[in-house]
């Protein structure tokens, strides 16, 4: 059985970004930020649209980015 996806805000994902050591490199304009990790060269494009829910294909895109699985994400919400 797959997990499913949680619906999450750009806060709730910038959060866990934060608690893993990312920390922002740029923001264009508005609309989305570029989150860096020094140790292991790391980054993912964060759209920012306060308080709309990130839709589910960037969300995976920024868990793939970031090496972690559904399951690690909820542990750290």
């Amino acid at each position: 059985m797959s997990p499913r996806f949680p619906a999450v805000t750009s806060d709730e994902v910038i959060t866990i970004l934060h608690k893993l050591g990312f920390r922002l490199k740029r923001q264009s304009g508005s609309s989305h930020a570029i989150y860096f990790r020094d140790r292991d060269r790391r980054r993912t494009n964060v759209p920012i649209h306060s308080g709309k829910i990130i839709k589910r294909k960037t969300f995976k895109s920024i868990l793939s980015d970031i090496g972690l699985t559904i399951d690690e994400f909820d542990k750290l919400r």
